[in-house]
């Protein structure tokens, strides 16, 4: 098992040095003098500029440039942000728990709605309800998601007026940052309208969520009902069918903690498309998270908020793809058992 989790690391470190490799060739194409797209320093003076090359070894050879570059930025220095001449790594680690909160959340509607509807797909008997399942998910794989949360924006914001379409939180509650999460946030206030800033709270993400959640539910739904429909055809279900356990029992404690374990492994897959998905969203709420921040830069032309954002969410997509395979290999015992062999 050590051997394994060493491999997992080696490989992370080898594809986060791939991706540093990449935004370092995409730095030296900015338009821009080469120390200030590195630095991010407006307008340097002579003890600045030969700090900034020092650091960044600008006048020795691209080894030594790419070196100290991987040095700087995994030492969390990411540069001043071009427009706000602010340390890009404080802006980012201020925008950071607003997506975390956004993809929680879209995530716990997509495996709370998804797993039982996948697993009523797999065992009803009736085969409208089956079809009537499938054709929900296929229509929620096809929308477009910038459609879609248009669309949800302008009938139950716009038109209804029931949940607001735009923010984190109403402007009217002042409510001091502890964990960067709003939601525990409101509640850890000592503000007596705590609970109205948590209820607005709530009602604001409940549009982003719901859009982003769509993708992963229609994912859950058809690999929760392909895994059940295997499982429930195993040998052992057929003997605990046949000891006269309930089907019900059967499921909840035999079929579908199995029937789990392909949808852990394709959670990792969905990673890439759940975090472009979660940069649009952000952007058609304007959630105040790390996609509108990153975008923002580009159309700012903020070159190290553009590197520092591509950098983080890469880094994080890459990070949760191993963990998640990790997860995927001790919980699955076939996985195990050819750990162990290859050991």
């Amino acid at each position: 098992m050590a051997r394994y989790l060493l491999r997992r690391l080696n490989l992370f470190l080898a594809t986060a040095l791939l991706m540093l490799g990449i935004l370092f060739y995409a730095t030296s194409l900015f338009p821009v003098e080469h120390s200030y797209a590195l630095s991010g320093v407006r307008v340097p003076s002579l003890q600045q500029q030969a700090q900034i090359i020092e650091d960044y070894q600008l006048e020795q050879g691209e080894l030594a440039q790419f070196i100290a570059y991987v040095q700087q930025r995994l030492g969390g220095n990411l540069g001043l942000s071009l427009t706000s001449q602010q340390p890009v790594a404080n802006e980012l680690a201020s925008v950071l728990p607003a997506s975390f909160e956004l993809a929680i959340v879209a995530g716990l509607i997509a495996l709370v709605l998804g797993i039982p509807l996948g697993v009523l797909a797999s065992q009803s008997q009736h085969k409208l309800t089956q079809h009537c399942i499938m054709a929900i998910t296929l229509t929620g794989y096809s929308i477009p998601v910038f459609w879609l949360g248009l669309l949800l924006s302008l009938w139950f914001g716009v038109r209804l007026g029931w949940l607001p379409i735009s923010g984190q939180i109403n402007l009217l509650y002042e409510i001091r940052p502890v964990s960067g999460f709003m939601l525990i946030d409101t509640l850890l206030s000592d503000s007596q309208y705590r609970w109205s800033a948590f209820k607005d709270v709530l009602l604001h993400l409940l549009l982003p969520a719901i859009t982003l959640a769509v993708l992963p539910f229609t994912v859950v739904v058809r690999i929760t009902r392909s895994a059940m429909m295997n499982v429930m055809n195993q040998t052992f279900i057929r003997a605990a069918e046949a000891r006269g356990l309930k089907t019900s029992k059967i499921i909840v404690r035999h079929a579908l903690p199995n029937a789990l374990i392909p949808v852990l492994k394709h959670l990792g897959l969905m990673l890439g498309p759940f975090a472009s998905y979660a940069i649009i969203v952000e952007m058609i709420f304007a959630w105040p998270g790390v996609g509108s921040w990153l975008i923002s830069g580009i159309y700012q032309r903020d070159y190290t908020v553009i590197q520092g954002g591509i950098l983080a969410v890469s880094l994080l997509i890459i990070f949760l793809n191993i963990l998640i395979e990790v997860l995927h290999t001790v919980s699955n015992p076939l996985s195990r058992k050819e750990l162990y062999a290859a050991n």
